[in-house]
């Protein structure tokens, strides 16, 4: 089949609100060694692509300037080098950014196969779940009978947390913003649900694990936080940071790491090797994608829209009424 020598993309015309996002003319591109190009039929959504149309999160060296981490598609073309898959595949996979598009690249050890999942749950899937992967088990090595809080229960980010340490055998805690979030979160297996406006999430979960605290805990916000989470963080506890969407900056009292023997670690996943995502897709693939693709555990979709509509996605990413993901489709 020959392709298209174009193909619509959503571009960002200037760091600003979502009417920043334009839909444009763009060369299909070529895959280079190792990569694979992929007729695109779903995109995720997620706040780093909000980052980035603001002017907050500029994308790393080399990488396409169109937003979008992850997609769902159909392999059209194979770089040099590319072998794991063929033509015709139908992939989901990490990108370094040009999702939001008809035809994008990716390195082919970033992808997974689709099996049977529908494309549009599919393309929620890579950032969302490498992420929690790598944070929740990797460095924060939850282990089962270990109680984990999640701030964020209900995002998409959250969602995914809750689904796969419930199935391995942890005990969940969220933070959410309403009863109908925390109530979300209650349904995927979330153990307790604190509604953070309310009540106070170090009090709460004391309670919830007869004063002990949380072995792990995921954070998204930052800023009061992380002196919270210190409280909150059981003897021997680890902290994960993958975000701010407070501040990045918090004056905290650093005696807890000692009294407690607290780790604070954090990661991002954009800006990572090749290499270093590649060995998160297989712990992906080998641990997650069973549980999917039976079924046990899946992406919250909360709102589909397609590619010309991506700023009214963005528009309701930044009211942060949704739970689970926003996803764009490709016609």
């Amino acid at each position: 089949m020959a392709l298209p020598s174009s193909m619509t993309v959503i571009a960002i015309k200037a760091p600003g609100g979502p009417d920043m996002l334009v839909p444009e003319q763009r060369p299909v591109p070529t895959p280079g060694d190792g990569e694979i190009l992929v007729k695109v039929a779903a995109a995720g959504v997620n706040r780093p692509d909000v980052m980035q149309r603001k002017g907050l999160y500029p994308p790393p060296k080399g990488a396409p300037e169109i937003p979008g981490l992850e997609i769902a598609g159909e392999i059209v073309a194979l770089g040099n080098g590319a072998s794991r898959w063929k033509i015709g595949d139908r992939v989901m996979a990490l990108l370094i950014g040009g999702g939001y598009a008809e035809y994008a690249l990716a390195h082919e050890s970033h992808a997974l196969p689709v099996n049977s999942l529908p494309m549009v749950e599919a393309g929620a899937i890579p950032e969302t779940f490498f992420t929690v992967w790598h944070n929740v088990f990797e460095r924060g090595g939850l282990k089962s009978g270990e109680t984990l809080l999640v701030h964020g229960g209900s995002s998409g980010i959250g969602t995914a947390a809750i689904q796969l340490a419930k199935n391995f055998g942890a005990r969940v805690i969220v933070t959410a913003g309403s009863e109908d979030k925390c109530e979300a979160c209650r349904k995927l297996g979330a153990d307790t649900a604190i509604n953070y406006k309310t009540e106070d999430f170090v009090a709460a979960t004391k309670a919830a694990t007869g004063g002990n605290g949380a072995d792990v805990i995921l954070d998204m916000v930052g800023g009061d936080y992380i002196a919270r989470n210190y409280e909150a963080a059981a003897v021997e506890g680890r902290i994960v940071q993958i975000a701010f969407q407070d501040s990045p900056k918090a004056t905290v009292d650093f005696r807890r790491i000692m009294l407690k023997r607290l780790h604070h670690t954090g990661s991002t996943l954009r800006s990572r090797s090749i290499a270093d995502k590649g060995a998160i897709a297989r712990a992906v693939e080998d641990n997650a994608l069973p549980l999917l693709a039976s079924g046990k555990i899946k992406p919250l979709i909360y709102k589909t829209f397609p590619l010309d509509q991506a700023a009214a996605a963005h528009a309701l990413m930044e009211t942060s009424a949704h739970i689970g993901k926003i996803v764009l489709t490709v016609e």
